[in-house]
């Protein structure tokens, strides 16, 4: 008997596959992902190609193509898959880059600028004096730390991938 392979010839077991897309979107969940966006991310992380079409995704994961559906949406909407088409083909393929960490993080950034600047608005509303306004400034100054180190972690990552991988 031989063991299962996938597309590019390589060796795989399908239920340690399916063990290893629960445990680690069960890890995405407990980090707030909700739950079938983080099987699905997951599911496209955990394929050799690092695509899957809705069928695909339907059929090893076992859900709806609704399910894929809403899940594959809020995954595009925070940057951490794109949507491409086959050529010559009506149908898409759902793909996950291998920089899409720093994609999503880069994403956050424009988040927590939009929450800085609500936040100073909100401080100018409150009064900086007063205890409300003491405390969004106290959020304010997290989030400006945070960025500031975020930002140079970043840059840190992009040297340190290039040198483990030669990719920027």
């Amino acid at each position: 008997m031989t063991e299962p392979t996938t597309a590019d010839g390589y060796p795989r077991d399908p239920e340690a596959v399916s063990r290893f897309v629960e445990h680690f979107a069960a890890q995405l969940v407990e980090a707030g992902l909700p739950r079938m966006p983080a099987r699905v991310f997951t599911a496209l992380l955990a394929s050799d190609t690092g695509t899957l079409t809705s069928a695909e995704l339907g059929e090893q994961l076992q859900i709806s193509p609704a399910a894929v559906s809403g899940a594959v949406r809020y995954l595009s909407q925070v940057h951490m898959l794109s949507r491409e088409r086959e050529p010559g083909s009506r149908r898409e393929r759902y793909r996950v880059h291998s920089d899409q960490w720093y994609e999503a993080l880069t994403n956050r950034e424009a988040i927590i600028k939009r929450w800085e600047d609500a936040l100073r608005e909100g401080v100018t509303s409150l009064g900086p004096d007063t205890p409300a306004g003491r405390r969004l400034t106290e959020t304010l100054a997290f989030f400006e730390f945070i960025e500031r180190d975020v930002a140079a972690m970043m840059e840190r990552w992009r040297v340190h991938r290039e040198k483990l991988f030669g990719t920027s």
